[in-house]
C-alpha cells in the first residue's frame, strides 16, 4: 500500500458542493494578528488568490492585542484568526483568546495560535482552557502547510456554523476535546477518541485506532488503541486482525483517504495528524446526516489534537528525560518529589543523592565518551538493583534515589558500587559519595527536599569521599545563616560598610613602628562587628574575594601615601591576598593600577601570601612572584610554620618576608617545639637573606624570647590593637614624640 500523506500534505474529507462554492459575494474573513508586519505581509503572499473549499479569502489586519479587542467589536464573520504568541507580553496571545471567547463570546472563529519562538509553545492545560484550536509555529507554515491549516480551520468554522442548532453535538464535542487534552501520551489520548466518538454516535466503546508505524502496508499499521472485543489488539498490525471484515474496511478508509459509512461500522481518516491514522467503530443503527456534520468536525478537532499530543510528547520527553541515559531528569525527580510530599507515603519515603567520585579525573583520563559509557552503566545498575525506587539523572555525575526508606538506605546505595563496572571491556571500580534525606523529617515542596539532600551532599563530599551524610535541621539552618551572610557582605561592600584597620608592626629591641598590616572589618547594620574568619571564608565561595582584595589593595596603598606624608617614610603596609585573588587572570594588572592610580611607593607594599599558596603549584606561583618583584613590590609568606615548605622550594620563590605564625608565637615559653619551630624560621630567615616577623605577641616574655632567637620585628597587642587610621596616626605621634 503507498503512503497517502506527504510530509507536507493533509487529507481532507469531501469539499463542499458547487452550490456553496459559488454562493454569491461570499468570502472567508481571515484576520490577522502579529506585531511583525513582515508576518502579515507573507502569510497574506503565501494564500493571495488562492481559494478555500470554493471561495476567496479577505485578509484583515491588526498589529496588538488592545487593537485586535477594538476591532473584533466591530467586525463579524471572521472565520479564522492567525493569532501570535508573543507580542506585548511572553504571554498576550494567550490573554487574547481569553478575550475572545470570554468577554467577547467569539466561539464559532477559529483560532491558529502561531509562535516564532517554540519555547513559548503553550502547555496542554492553557490549549484546553483558552479553546485554542491549532498551534504551528511559523517557520512549519509552508505555502502547502498554511493552506491546509486554513482549510481544515475554515472547514471547521464552516461546519460549526452550519450545524450550531445541534446543541447536544456541538456541546459534547467542546467538552470531548477538552477532556483528550487532559491525557497524556499517544495512547492514552487515543483510548480516549475512542470513548468519546462513541458517545458522540450514542454507541458502546466497540472499536479501535490503528497509525501508521515505519514501513508501508498492512504490517506498518499499527493498532494504538481498542475498547470493548477489540481490547486484546493493542500494539498488533492491522494485518494481524483475525476479522476480515475489519481488516478491510480499514484498507478501504485508508486507499480512498475518505471516510467509510458502512452498515454496521464506521471507520474515519484524521487528516492532519503528521501520519496515517483510521479509527474503526462498530454500530447497530444508521448514522443521520447531521451526526455526520458533527463527526467531521469532530475529526478535524482530532487530528489537530493528535498531532498536538505527539509534538507535546516530544517536547515532554526532551523536557523530563535525560538524553544520555533515558532516565529521568532534575526536573522530573522534583515532580515525584512533590507527588510524595502530598501523598500519605511520605513518612516512609528517602531521597539519596548519589554522586560518582573523581568523576572529572575519570573523563580527564579516558576521555569523556568513556565517561558517558560510565554513566550509562551507573545509570542500567541503580535502576536494575533498584527496581521499586524512582531512579534519576539530577546533575552530570550525579544520580538522585527515591523510595522506601527501608530499601533505600546509604548502606544498601554504597553497596551497588562495590562490584566494579565494565565499560568497553575493562573493569573500573568507582565508589560514590551521598547526601541523604528522610522525607518524615521535612517540610516544603520537592525543590526543598532536593535542595536540602543537595546540602547534605555537599557536606559529605567536603569531609570524605565515598561516605555518605544524612541532612539534618541544623544543617539547613546553617546553610540560610551563610547566605544571609553572603548577601548581607554583598550588600555591605556595595554601600561601603566594610572598612580597614591597621595594626602596627615594629622593633622589638626598640619599639619603633616599620609598618601596618591592613585588615579588613565589617561591621553589621547592629553595630557589631562580623569576625574575619566568618566572613572571609565565605567572600572565597562566593567569589566576592576577588573585588574586595582588590578594593582592600587600592585602599591599603592610599594609606601608605598618607603615612609618609605624614612623616614616616620609611613604613610599609603589608596587605593580604587570598588564593582566587593571586590566581587572578588581572592580578598582576591590578597590581599595577592600584600604585599607579595612588601614587604608592612599591618599594613600601608588601602582599602577604600564606604558605599554603605558596606551595600549591611551584611554577605558577614562581611566575606571579618574579612579576611582583619587577614591579617592586615586597612578598612576605604569612603563616609560615603551618604548612611543608622545603628548602629548595624556598629558594626558588623570590619572597622578601617570612611571617611566624601566632599558634608559635603563643606558645614560645611554654612549649618546647612552639620555640623549636620559631627558632627554626628565624635560622631559615637568616640562610636565605630574608626578614623575619612575628604576629600575635601579646606578652613581653615572648618579645624577649623571640629577640633572644634573633627575630627582629613583631606585631601584636603587646605594640598595638588593629586601629582605624585616625588613632594610627595618634599612635604613631606618641611614638615619635617619645623617640
Amino acid at each position: 500500500m503507498t503512503d497517502l500523506v506527504a510530509d507536507d500534505e493533509l487529507l481532507f474529507a469531501p469539499e463542499a458542493t458547487d452550490e456553496t462554492a459559488e454562493e454569491a459575494g461570499a468570502v472567508w474573513r481571515i484576520l490577522i494578528v502579529d506585531d511583525d508586519h513582515d508576518v502579515h505581509a507573507s502569510t497574506e503572499l503565501a494564500l493571495k488568490g488562492t481559494p478555500i473549499l470554493g471561495r476567496p479569502l479577505e485578509f484583515l489586519h491588526t498589529y496588538s492585542g488592545a487593537e485586535t479587542v477594538q476591532f473584533l467589536r466591530r467586525e463579524q464573520d471572521i472565520a479564522v484568526i492567525l493569532l501570535d504568541v508573543v507580542m506585548e507580553s511572553e504571554n498576550a496571545g494567550l490573554k487574547l483568546v481569553h478575550i475572545i471567547r470570554e468577554e467577547l463570546g467569539l466561539t464559532e472563529t477559529r483560532i491558529v495560535l502561531r509562535t516564532g519562538q517554540p519555547g513559548y509553545a503553550p502547555e496542554i492545560q492553557a490549549i484546553r482552557d483558552y479553546d485554542i484550536n491549532d498551534y504551528k509555529t511559523k517557520s512549519e507554515l509552508t505555502h502547502t502547510r498554511l493552506y491546509t491549516t486554513l482549510t481544515v480551520a475554515v472547514r471547521s468554522y464552516d461546519q460549526i456554523r452550519a450545524i450550531n442548532a445541534s446543541r447536544r453535538g456541538l456541546d459534547m464535542i467542546v467538552r470531548a476535546s477538552g477532556e483528550l487534552m487532559e491525557l497524556r501520551g499517544m495512547q492514552g489520548f487515543a483510548a480516549g477518541v475512542i470513548t468519546q466518538l462513541a458517545a458522540l454516535l450514542r454507541l458502546p466503546p466497540e472499536g479501535l485506532i490503528c497509525a501508521q508505524e515505519n514501513g508501508s502496508g498492512e504490517d506498518a499499521m499499527q493498532v494504538v488503541a481498542a475498547g470493548g472485543k477489540f481490547s486484546g489488539l493493542i500494539n498488533q498490525s492491522v494485518g494481524d486482525i483475525p476479522n476480515k471484515d475489519v481488516r478491510d474496511q480499514l484498507n478501504r478508509a485508508l486507499t480512498s483517504g475518505r471516510n467509510q459509512y458502512e452498515h454496521h461500522s464506521t471507520t474515519l481518516i484524521l487528516a492532519g495528524s503528521g501520519r496515517r491514522i483510521a479509527v474503526y467503530l462498530e454500530r447497530h443503527h444508521p448514522i443521520e446526516e447531521i451526526d455526520r456534520h458533527l463527526l467531521e468536525v469532530f475529526c478535524a478537532n482530532l487530528a489537530v489534537g493528535f498531532e498536538n499530543t505527539a509534538l507535546f510528547s516530544r517536547l515532554n520527553s526532551l523536557a523530563y528525560v535525560d538524553a544520555l541515559t533515558g532516565l529521568p531528569n532534575r526536573e522530573r525527580f522534583k515532580d515525584e518529589l512533590n507527588e510524595r510530599m502530598r501523598g500519605t507515603r511520605k513518612s516512609d519515603a528517602a531521597v539519596a543523592l548519589v554522586d560518582i567520585d573523581a568523576f572529572a579525573e575519570t573523563n580527564d583520563a579516558l576521555g569523556h565518551q568513556f565517561g558517558d559509557k560510565l554513566l550509562k552503566s551507573v545509570a542500567l545498575r541503580l535502576r536494575n538493583r533498584l527496581p521499586s525506587a524512582f531512579i534519576s539523572r539530577v546533575a552530570g555525575d550525579t544520580f538522585g534515589v527515591l523510595g522506601d526508606a527501608n530499601q533505600v538506605t546509604p548502606p544498601v546505595v554504597a553497596s551497588l558500587f562495590e562490584e566494579p563496572f565494565i565499560v568497553d571491556g575493562q573493569e573500573i571500580q568507582i565508589s560514590a559519595t551521598q547526601g541523604y534525606l528522610n522525607l518524615r523529617d521535612h517540610e516544603g515542596s520537592g525543590s526543598d527536599a532536593l535542595k536540602n539532600a543537595n546540602i547534605a551532599l555537599k557536606r559529605a563530599k567536603s569531609s570524605q569521599r565515598g561516605e555518605h551524610i544524612v541532612f539534618t535541621r541544623a544543617m539547613e539552618i546553617e546553610m540560610k545563616e551563610r547566605v544571609r551572610l553572603v548577601q548581607g557582605l554583598r550588600t555591605a561592600f556595595n554601600e561601603d560598610r566594610l572598612f580597614l584597620m591597621y595594626q602596627p608592626q615594629v622593633r622589638i629591641d626598640g619599639g619603633q613602628p616599620v609598618g601596618v598590616e591592613a585588615l579588613i572589618r565589617w561591621r553589621a547594620d547592629d553595630g557589631r562587628f562580623v569576625p574575619p574568619d566568618r566572613f572571609i571564608p565565605l567572600a572565597e565561595h562566593s567569589g566576592l574575594i576577588v573585588s574586595i582584595g582588590s578594593w582592600v589593595m587600592r585602599l591599603a596603598c592610599y594609606e601608605q601615601v598618607k603615612i609618609a606624608a605624614a612623616g614616616f617614610t620609611n613604613m610599609q603596609v603589608a596587605v593580604n591576598v587570598s588564593l582566587a585573588q593571586f590566581r587572578h587572570p588581572l592580578f598582576i594588572e591590578q597590581v599595577r593600577e592600584a600604585l599607579r592610580d595612588t601614587g604608592a611607593e612599591p618599594g613600601r607594599v608588601e602582599l602577604e601570601i600564606t604558605e599554603s599558596m605558596a606551595m600549591e603549584d611551584a611554577d605558577f606561583v614562581a611566575d606571579k612572584l618574579n612579576d611582583l618583584a619587577q614591579i617592586g613590590v615586597k612578598v612576605a609568606i604569612d603563616d609560615f610554620g603551618t604548612g611543608f615548605s622545603s628548602l629548595s622550594y624556598l629558594q626558588r620563590l623570590r619572597v622578601d618576608r617570612l611571617k611566624i605564625d601566632r599558634s608559635f608565637v603563643q606558645e614560645l615559653c611554654t612549649n618546647q617545639r612552639g620555640r623549636q619551630v620559631a627558632e627554626m624560621v628565624i635560622q631559615l630567615g637568616r640562610k636565605l637573606g630574608l626578614a623575619v616577623i612575628a604576629e600575635g605577641v601579646e606578652e613581653v616574655d615572648q618579645a624577649n624570647m623571640l629577640l633572644e632567637l634573633g627575630c627582629q620585628e613583631a606585631q601584636g597587642y603587646l605594640y598595638g590593637r588593629p586601629m582605624e587610621p585616625a588613632a594610627l596616626y595618634a599612635w604613631l605621634a606618641e611614638r615619635r614624640n617619645a623617640t
